[in-house]
């Protein structure tokens, strides 16, 4: 791991995931989450102040460094967290463990996102919810121009995150029937900030 990926990406992240239009839509779909949560992508843990009626909530994300963030905002909150270091390509759950998924900018970044998306619904009981909140290709023909053309720089500098992904489609072709969704920009560069949100169920 190079010292860009060590030091310098997850302060990057912890930045850009606590601007206030990406905390407003936080705030409407994370206090949903009920019983036993499995967050996928917990990051910095900016989503843990959110969680108003969850049993318990574990949170998964492979790196270490923006973890250890998490952990810190974990000791404020008064709920039972449990954080693990490891991909949702390979979810170390038992089938059926989880009432609800959390899943907020992190479907952009898995490498293998079709076995994550099997894994999450794995581990979701039938009838779960699962409550996303994502960017990802825009509608606008021009702003597709950019962001395809901007997507392979912008994978090195964003820890592998893709531009040009479709969320509900995603979500759709894993298994979920996609209950609720909305779609917008939110303030920022267009080819980074067409968002998708929403709720899914197994």
């Amino acid at each position: 791991m190079g010292l860009y990926a060590k030091y310098v990406l997850p302060k990057l992240i912890d930045i850009a995931c606590g601007q206030e239009p990406m905390a407003e839509l936080r705030a409407e779909y994370v206090p949903r989450a009920e019983g036993n949560v499995l967050e996928i992508g917990i990051g910095s843990g900016h989503n843990l102040p959110h969680y108003q009626q969850a049993k318990s909530i574990t949170g998964l994300d492979p790196a270490a460094e923006i973890t250890a963030m998490a952990r810190q905002r974990a000791q404020a909150i008064q709920a039972d967290v449990r954080i693990i270091q490891a991909s949702g390509e390979d979810i170390p759950a038992d089938d059926g463990q989880f009432d609800s998924i959390v899943c907020t900018w992190t479907l952009c970044s898995i490498p293998n996102v079709s076995r994550a998306l099997g894994e999450m619904r794995r581990v979701l009981k039938s009838g779960g919810r699962f409550y996303f909140v994502e960017h990802g290709l825009a509608p606008d023909e021009r702003v597709r121009r950019w962001q395809r053309a901007i997507e392979p720089v912008w994978k090195v500098i964003g820890g592998g995150c893709h531009l040009t992904r479709k969320p509900a489609v995603l979500l759709q072709e894993a298994g979920f029937d996609v209950t609720e969704k909305r779609t917008g920009h939110i303030p920022g560069p267009k080819w980074m900030t067409f968002i998708t949100h929403g709720v899914a169920v197994r």
